[in-house]
């Protein structure tokens, strides 16, 4: 009988991961022995946080990033004939805006059992406390790096939310949250809601919503802190 594929989060930030995880999630956690991760070092950490201190040594790990290729991710599929497997991302939910999604869909396509695990989204999370449209959203991922193309995608953006009335949510690299935020100062209609949350879950964080003219009147800077962006026109 094949293993399971759980997705377990894993905390915003550096701290307690009792803090956001149920004892649930972090007792799965630490029963596994084999685990699918975005980043070896994080997913460590978090583990040794969670209860596996000292434990370390003896897990199984697999990297599966932005760079993993596909006949990579296919092999991974001979890890659930031993047995149950964990997938963990950088920080947040596997598989949401997360290459991770390419094993999930793979164990869909080999009859393995997927089981989410409840944990903290940061997207979701923004548009709790963004007062914007929780009713009718769409998540963009990221916009284009390129100047031209970023402030085109910003434009097309405000439109579809004026259009659908939909907030429109959407994350950056966070050494590139300042430039993008200039951006959307700079194009957005003056009239258009905007919510920058930043460190969601941690003690500095910050999440505040303001017209695109208010936001023009009050210097603020992101700098590399996680940080989702909404907008609704």
């Amino acid at each position: 009988m094949k293993g399971k594929l759980y997705l377990i989060p894993s905390p915003l930030g550096e701290y307690d991961p009792a803090e956001v995880l149920p004892k649930p999630v972090l007792d799965k956690a630490c029963e596994l022995k084999t685990f699918v991760v975005e980043e070896l070092r994080t997913a460590r950490r978090f583990l040794s946080a969670a209860g596996l201190k000292g434990h370390i040594g003896e897990l199984e790990f697999h990297t599966l990033n932005e760079h993993t290729a596909p006949q990579e991710v296919e092999t991974l599929a001979e890890l659930f004939d031993r047995g149950d497997v964990g997938l963990i991302s950088e920080a947040g939910l596997p598989a949401v805006a997360d290459p991770g999604a390419a094993l999930v869909a793979l164990c869909h396509r080999k009859g393995i059992e997927v089981v989410p695990l409840v944990g903290p989204s940061s997207l979701m999370l923004a548009l709790m406390a963004s007062g914007l449209n929780g009713q009718s959203f769409a998540f963009r991922g990221y916009l284009p790096a390129g100047t031209d193309e970023r402030r085109s995608a910003i434009k097309t953006v405000e439109r579809d939310s004026k259009s659908l009335n939909q907030s429109q949510i959407f994350i950056e690299t966070p050494y590139r949250n300042d430039v993008l935020l200039k951006d959307l100062l700079q194009f957005l209609q003056p009239q258009t809601r905007l919510t920058v949350a930043a460190d969601i879950t941690l003690p500095d964080a910050y999440i505040r919503t303001r017209t695109v003219a208010e936001w023009r009147r009050e210097a603020v800077v992101i700098c590399k802190r996680p940080c989702v962006f909404i907008i609704l026109a």
